[in-house]
């Protein structure tokens, strides 16, 4: 059977593994742990715990218990005192305080969700994202980075974490077994580079026999990926994981509806142009494929992005 480690977070993780989560291969999710906006920012601060936002969102995508717990570790309070919580957030930190550690809360998690396949941070240490933009302003926090208030048409020179942080010896040795590596879809530096400024995850990456795929996103971020083509985002993951380090590039070309992009046009993004002529520089392989359905929230389809990634092992 064969590895794929998918690394990343968010909802471009879940979309990979939801759509490879219906085919024979050994899955594994390896999340980041920048987290800290939200409910996920709250219950770091209060209890100590690793961000347990992403990790739900992978459990979740993997789980194959019933669609009614699924649901159920996916709810958030609209109101009252725990407004904005999701339950399985406070699940994830009350299996923290009963087991007595992060490692066995997540493992508990597993095996209460049936999930098919494995989910794991890629650190244990507690640790936030800093971003230098090409000004010298230096953005602290990843909700910060998310959400800016600095002007968003500045670039980021520099990501780095508050100190150092060593890699999870498990995701080390996922990596090292794999057969394919999938980095992203998500945000650049959030969700995906956020990993490989973990001491040893990089290295881990480019000395695996794996093949390397990079999931390219379907739009740029206000902030984050201001005006940037196919060509930057790859450019920017091979400045952290080192040069010619990718193997393929997968790229939509999907046509995306008018009355959806409208909506993000407000907030200063817009689908990722591929710069197919510059995209030369690279050794990576690029494959265009059509990757969107029409929905009212854009998002990769996984079973066309799943179909896309198997093809590759």
């Amino acid at each position: 059977m064969k590895k794929i480690v998918v690394i990343g977070g968010g909802t471009g993780s879940y979309n990979v593994l939801r759509g490879l989560k219906g085919y024979d291969v050994d899955l594994t999710a390896i999340v980041n742990m920048t987290d800290d906006g939200g409910s996920t920012g709250v219950l770091r601060d209060e209890f100590g715990v690793l961000p347990p936002g992403d990790l739900r969102r992978c459990l979740v995508a993997l789980s194959e218990s019933t669609e009614i717990m699924k649901k159920l570790f996916q709810y958030r309070f609209p109101s009252g005192a725990l407004q904005g919580h999701s339950l399985g957030n406070l699940l994830l930190t009350a299996l923290k305080d009963m087991t007595g550690s992060d490692e066995k809360a997540i493992r508990e998690a597993c095996r209460i969700l049936a999930i098919r396949g494995n989910v794991l941070p890629v650190t244990l240490k507690d640790c936030r994202l800093n971003a230098e933009l090409e000004d010298g302003t230096v953005v602290r926090g990843e909700k910060n980075l998310d959400n800016p208030e600095h002007d968003g048409r500045l670039r980021i020179k520099r990501l780095f974490l508050d100190e150092p942080a060593q890699a999870y010896d498990d995701a080390l040795h996922a990596i090292a077994a794999a057969d394919l590596i999938v980095l992203g879809p998500g945000d650049l530096y959030g969700s995906v580079i956020a990993n490989l400024i973990v001491d040893s995850v990089s290295e881990a990456i480019r000395n695996s026999k794996a093949k390397k795929l990079y999931v390219c996103n379907l739009m740029t971020k206000n902030g984050e990926t201001n005006n940037f083509k196919v060509s930057d985002f790859v450019f920017e993951v091979e400045k952290y994981l080192g040069i010619d380090s990718i193997d393929y590039v997968l790229v939509n070309t999907s046509m995306i509806n008018p009355v959806v992009l409208s909506s993000y046009c407000k907030e200063n993004a817009v689908p990722v142009e591929y710069d197919e002529s510059k995209c030369g520089q690279f050794r990576a392989r690029f494959i265009a494929a059509d990757l969107v359905t029409s929905t009212e929230v854009l998002r990769h389809d996984s079973t066309l992005l799943a179909e896309s990634i198997v093809s590759l092992v």
